[in-house]
């Protein structure tokens, strides 16, 4: 059997000699080229599992040798060595087809980690690539979601960073899960985080990890999300959220491929990829100085959006049976009656997949044997979520609250009396926006950790899925 042979090009001899030893001492075949010249002949000639180049080259950059290979359609994967500290340049790349890059000087435990995973992304003659088999995530026949598939399957064949934006409940996550699927980081670990679900004080910690006696209450050493995703992906989903603090921290380890843990004196390596998703404008958060920009570089060097249900409803039918047959359970059957699906597709459905889950479970609720019929839909109360809410009223003698509206019907409890109130004025808000917290703290006027707290403090409860 063959070894898998790599194309090395870099005008600098000492660096080629250097790369030639380390990847044959891996078991693999090595051809070298100096300029753009030799490495187009060599490249038309052979099949290579990966070529790795310089970015200036005597005869020209080797940004035109990243977008050759790219459309060569051959499927071969392209990495790029970059000059210590040209962060934008490597940016550039990626934008241009690059599967990874490393800098200057070589690293080669990074060196090696790159390799391994474009080996494990160039499958074998008459073999599909990974992931090719395996049925999609992302259900739906409709022009849009066509062409999103199509474009994950291309992204899933780079390390480039991915920046996913959607409505709440378009499926974000869902598609990262599809890119790491179909990567060649498959086998490895996928780490979703929500940011905006972490408190600020812990941040650090739970990103990096800690060494045991780093601060009061560690007790023992723990790993944090990077280390959890090692090898494998790392999802930042609601990343707007991020302080600005923790941005800064984020960034450096996004760059060096280095974290430092509480506690620790050194920095160790890791290897994630980083899938970043929202549903705010990063762009306008950066001109209202809420995100770095050096960060928004970072994190968006190729963009995924998502489109909204409104936009697919010819999936619903396909959506529809599918969610049915999982509330149903194994051995039940939950079909929709006359009409339903007629209802379904006249509704704009502002919260998208997840607020149609949420409806035809309320349906299957209320649906006599399994059937479910126009009236089980409840479409009229959940079409509130479409129109932005009037903010609540400022509360007036005349306008006081229900309980105690009649002057001689004063509460007893003024303090439980007020909670109930809150807890009434939250749940308003969350049942509108089909329990999103983000979208219910933004109605409500107060930050999402001040709406998780009082959520916590009133005990209210987001009901199970």
């Amino acid at each position: 059997m063959t070894s898998p042979r790599i194309l090395v090009v870099d005008d600098e001899a000492d660096l080629r000699e250097l790369l030639d030893i380390t990847l044959v001492k891996m078991g693999l075949d090595v051809d070298s080229a100096e300029n753009l010249r030799e490495a187009r002949a060599l490249f038309a000639a052979n099949d290579y599992a990966l070529v790795l180049t310089d970015m200036r080259l005597p005869d020209g950059l080797g940004l035109e040798l990243v977008r050759e290979v790219a459309a060569s359609g051959k499927g071969t994967p392209i990495a790029v060595v970059t000059a210590y500290g040209s962060a934008d340049n490597a940016v550039v790349a990626l934008k241009a087809g690059a599967f990874d890059y490393v800098s200057k000087p070589v690293v080669l435990d990074d060196l090696r980690v790159m390799v391994r995973s474009a080996l494990r992304l160039a499958p074998a003659a008459g073999q599909a690539a990974p992931g090719a088999a395996a049925p999609s995530r992302l259900i739906g026949d409709s022009p849009a979601m066509q062409g999103l598939r199509a474009q994950i399957g291309r992204l899933a064949r780079s390390m480039a960073p991915i920046a996913i934006s959607g409505e709440s409940g378009s499926g974000k996550e869902l598609a990262a899960r599809e890119i790491h699927a179909q990567s060649s980081r498959a086998a490895r670990p996928f780490i979703a985080v929500n940011c905006g679900a972490i408190p600020e004080q812990l941040m650090e910690a739970e990103f990096f990890g800690y060494r045991k006696g780093a601060f009061t209450g560690a007790a023992d050493e723990r790993d944090g999300f990077f280390q959890a995703a090692n090898g494998g992906t790392l999802m930042l989903d609601e990343v707007a959220d991020l302080p600005l603090a923790m941005q800064v921290k984020l960034l450096r380890a996004i760059q060096e491929r280095r974290v430092r843990k509480i506690g620790a004196t050194a920095e160790e390596p890791v290897d994630v990829r980083i899938i970043s998703a929202t549903h705010k404008d990063l762009a306008r958060c950066v001109e209202r100085g809420e995100f770095r920009q050096d960060l928004f570089y970072r994190l968006n060097v190729i963009e995924l959006t998502l489109p909204p249900l409104r936009e697919r409803l010819g999936d619903l039918a396909v959506l529809t049976d599918g969610i049915l047959a999982r509330l149903a359970g194994p051995g039940q059957k939950a079909v929709l009656g006359p009409g339903v699906l007629d209802a379904l597709c006249a509704y704009s459905f502002p919260g998208n997949v997840r607020e149609l889950e949420n409806v035809l479970e309320r349906a299957l609720a209320f649906a006599n044997d399994g059937v479910i019929e126009v009236g089980d839909l409840s479409l009229k109360s959940a079409r509130v979520a479409e129109a932005a809410p009037a903010p609540p009223p400022v509360p007036t003698p005349a306008a006081a609250p229900e309980p105690a509206a009649a002057a001689g019907d004063l509460p007893s409890d003024l303090p439980g009396y007020l909670a109930q109130v809150e807890r009434d004025i939250i749940l308003r808000a969350l049942i509108q926006t089909q329990f999103n917290r983000t979208q219910a703290a933004q109605l409500l006027g107060i930050s999402f950790r001040q709406l998780r707290y009082q959520m916590q403090k009133l005990d209210i409860q987001e009901p199970e899925q």
